[in-house]
């Protein structure tokens, strides 16, 4: 008889498989009409609609929301010298009354980005950006008062998360004994993927899937977020080597192998399938969002199958791809890559917000495209005008001088 672990790679890639199947083999691809997506709730204050006179009320119209407008605040531009409670909140502090003052409602702080995090967690150790070194114990709960601040400014706190990644060749410079590569690398390796230096969980294992979900569930359930939000990694390489043995025990123990990047691509739909789930038991009202890159075969080579997760129930509340190329881009310009991503089937409810790269705008060393100082408000009216429901900029670090 085989080992257990054998078998666990595909146990429960089922369902994952069966939606990604029955969505991509129709040949227009169409959400279920009768299962509606997540309708957001009426705005405080909202009036009702008009009356008809001598007649009945009219149907009120749903109340019009605000258009979403982010700033990714990635994890660098948390840290500070000091490693002190009181300059962890006053940079934080800066960071969120810029963004407010620049106009924006909404905040996308990274708060997991190695396995480790910035919230006491059962499951993953402290980040080493707090105090120097992963593992140690701040003294004070740097989540806990960015949500609480946030919304004292009367924006949206969205929580980022980097699903798989544990560290890269340099970062962070020494892993804690409870960060899962180090309690688990030893005797249960097959859970990791190695790549160039790095380091990365494997989706293809139950095991792993899980401790993501429950990993986002954790911060659904403990903090009033209005979000939990995955980045753009996922598998790192199509490279066959990456995960060699996890795929040869699948092809072993089936009659038909899928081949290896539609396994990945199970493996990495049933991961998201699970964190949806996970997060709304967790917080019913919050979104789960993804912000994978702006190129699409960019995304089906990394396992990421956007046009499933957009037209299939039971994914995603938003998508956000990274859309951070010029108008004259001559790979893929913006315009073509807007249009790309508006013309996917959506399920009913499924928002679609646009990511743009602030920090090219200006720098010379992004070319003649990036030299006009409104090309960011260019890229904004282009995208309000096919009526995407809102952007995000990257990133904080860029808002000053704007």
């Amino acid at each position: 008889m085989k080992p257990l672990r054998y078998l666990v790679p595909w146990l429960a890639l089922a369902a994952a498989v069966l939606g990604v199947y029955l969505f991509h083999s129709q040949p227009e691809a169409r959400p279920p009409a009768a299962v509606p997506g997540p309708q957001a709730s009426p705005a405080p204050g909202t009036s009702p609609g008009p009356h008809v006179p001598g007649g009945a009320a009219s149907p009120s119209p749903a109340p019009e929301e605000e258009a979403l407008s982010g700033v990714w605040v990635p994890y660098l531009s948390l840290a500070t010298e000091e490693h002190t409670q009181a300059a962890f909140e006053e940079n934080f502090k800066s960071i969120a009354n810029t963004a407010r003052d620049k106009g924006l409602n909404a905040l996308f702080v990274h708060v997991r980005a190695f396995c480790d995090a910035f919230y006491p967690s059962e499951l993953y150790p402290w980040s080493h950006l707090l105090t120097g070194t992963q593992g140690q114990d701040p003294g004070f709960d740097p989540l806990a008062f960015m949500v609480e601040y946030t919304h004292s400014l009367g924006m949206e706190f969205h929580a980022w998360v980097n699903p798989l990644r544990v560290c890269t060749a340099e970062t962070p410079g020494a892993l804690s004994a409870d960060n899962p590569y180090q309690a688990l690398g030893q005797s249960e390796g097959y859970y990791f993927m190695e790549w160039e230096g790095a380091v990365f969980l494997n989706p293809a294992y139950p095991y792993v899937r899980t401790l993501v979900a429950e990993g986002a569930a954790e911060i659904a359930e403990k903090y009033p977020v209005d979000g939990i939000h995955f980045d753009d990694y996922f598998y790192p390489t199509q490279e066959a080597a990456l995960d060699a043995e996890a795929y040869g025990l699948y092809c072993e123990t089936v009659e038909e192998p899928m081949p290896l990047l539609e396994w990945r691509t199970a493996n990495i739909s049933a991961m998201v399938a699970e964190v949806y789930d996970r997060v709304k038991a967790a917080r019913p009202e919050a979104a789960f969002g993804i912000s994978p890159q702006g190129n699409l075969e960019n995304d089906r080579n990394m396992g990421a199958d956007v046009a499933a997760w957009c037209a299939l129930p039971g994914y995603l509340d938003y998508i956000c791809p990274q859309l951070y190329y010029g108008f004259e881009d001559p790979n893929l310009p913006y315009g073509e890559a807007l249009a790309q991503w508006q013309a996917l089937t959506r399920r009913q409810g499924l928002k679609l917000y646009v990511g743009l790269a602030l920090y090219k705008e200006g720098d010379p060393e992004q070319g003649a495209d990036w030299m006009d100082k409104g090309v960011i408000d260019r890229q904004i009216e282009a995208a309000q005008a096919v009526a995407c429901d809102g952007v995000v900029l990257y990133s904080a670090d860029y808002l000053e001088g704007r």
